[in-house]
């Protein structure tokens, strides 16, 4: 069974809503409260804003994609924008995977494999958005 390009984008679509569930674990999990804590106020809300804004981004992309998979897939001059757009934002992540120094937050065993799973979903994202964007018509 092949999956075709729509589905390939309704299931990334579903996955990125899925990265929400590892995004509500950062701030505890690094313990944001108190490492933050010698920030000014304002630097201290602009983290938070910033975060947001991220949060916001993997919203629309999961959503669009669920819900315009055929669009996308259809490959005009906008959905092909929208895809080399998502294809960026999750390559520039995937290559964050490599600058990050996140071993010592890794300490139990579904951590590391969540941290590992999300490495395969960016490669996913990166992959299918960019050969939406960039395949042959």
């Amino acid at each position: 069974m092949t999956l075709d390009l729509e589905a390939l984008l309704r299931i990334v679509g579903a996955m990125q809503l899925c990265v929400l569930f590892a995004s509500a674990l950062v701030p505890f999990q690094l313990n944001w409260k108190e490492e933050l804590a010698c920030l000014s106020k304002l630097h201290r809300q602009m983290y938070w804003v910033y975060a947001g804004y991220v949060v916001l981004s993997i919203v629309a992309f999961g959503l669009i994609s669920l819900l315009n998979a055929s669009q996308l897939a259809g490959g005009d001059f906008l959905a092909r924008s929208f895809c080399l757009y998502a294809a960026i934002f999750w390559g520039l992540r995937l290559l964050l995977q490599a600058v990050f120094d996140v071993k010592e937050h890794l300490t139990k065993w579904w951590l590391k494999l969540g941290y590992h799973t999300l490495t395969v979903m960016f490669v996913c994202f990166t992959v299918i958005y960019a050969y939406s964007a960039l395949r042959p018509n």
